[in-house]
């Protein structure tokens, strides 16, 4: 039997596990902005080198300082691998190219389905996990909002630029794919696929930058690089530690409901800080959004003998 001290335990466990998601959708949120700042003088595969390179090596510098170390097993470095081109440098590079034609906004909107594509992929391989109406339910929910935030007005855009509309797509596939890929990771310090995923992407990706972009020769504006800089720190370094603990604590579909909140985090920035007003039928959708979002983290409930 559960005792109450048990209980409020979970509870404010939950609570922070929320907390953190609504962090990590916020760096996420942003990180689509910086990135349109960036591409204006970088051009992607460099910009996306140099995001998951300065990431990566921020992290190493924090594990060095916590007196801990990389693992040298090459299973966990195979896997490192496979994460990165699921979870940084096949999607970052999609989305950086994508934003040369695609408005941020859309950006945001279209990177949005990772959840669908992580709750179809669970249904099929881990069908515990995916079978809980609630979760589908929450999906749903989620979805629903998300179309009515935005109106029909905001997709005007939709069906112009269609390959790069198609790639963020794909980058939200390759996000799904990363969450339950992520499952692979637990019992290591969030920390170690972090920085792990993010040093073979930057490996991947560099190569690539040197032949095709020969960055040498780029002249980019301040502005680009501090976006670069803060694309790097918070809304990957810091982003990606927070990722791998949730996945942890709330599974693979309860953490890609962080692209459900991507979008109203943005529209609360805009709200406080911009000064502009949402329609009814946007706070109806901000309403389910966060009921989606409660759906599919909220923790089963399981039966405990004394």
């Amino acid at each position: 039997m559960t005792t109450p001290a048990a209980s409020a335990t979970a509870r404010s466990g939950h609570l922070t596990d929320l907390a953190c998601l609504l962090l990590l959708a916020t760096l996420w949120g942003a990180s689509y902005s910086f990135i349109k700042l960036g591409v204006e003088t970088i051009p992607p595969l460099t910009l996306i080198a140099a995001r998951t390179l300065i990431a990566g090596a921020l992290l190493l510098v924090v594990i060095r300082l916590r007196g801990l170390s990389l693992p040298r097993d090459p299973v966990i470095w195979r896997r490192f691998l496979i994460q990165a081109c699921l979870n940084s440098a096949v999607p970052f590079t999609l989305i950086a190219w994508a934003e040369t034609s695609v408005d941020a906004g859309l950006a945001t909107i279209l990177n949005a389905g990772s959840p669908i594509f992580a709750f179809l992929l669970s249904m099929l391989l881990f069908r515990s996990e995916a079978a809980a109406g609630r979760k589908l339910l929450g999906v749903a929910a989620g979805m629903l909002g998300i179309c009515l935030i935005i109106g029909v007005e905001a997709l005007s855009g939709f069906g112009r630029e269609l390959w790069a509309q198609l790639a963020l797509v794909v980058a939200a596939a390759c996000y799904g794919g990363a969450a339950l890929f992520g499952r692979n990771f637990k019992g290591l310090d969030p920390i170690m696929p972090a920085a792990g995923s993010l040093i073979c992407g930057a490996i991947t990706l560099i190569p690539f930058s040197l032949v095709i972009d020969r960055p040498w020769t780029l002249s980019p504006s301040d502005a680009s690089i501090q976006a670069l800089l803060a694309l790097s720190v918070f809304s990957t370094a810091l982003a990606f530690i927070l990722y791998f603990r949730l996945i942890d604590r709330l599974g693979t579909v309860g953490t890609t409901a962080v692209a459900y909140l991507r979008v109203p985090t943005g529209v609360a920035i805009g709200v406080l800080v911009l000064g502009e007003r949402l329609s009814p039928t946007a706070w109806a959708g901000l309403a389910l959004v966060i009921v989606g979002v409660f759906a599919m983290t909220l923790p089963e409930r399981k039966s405990e003998r004394a």
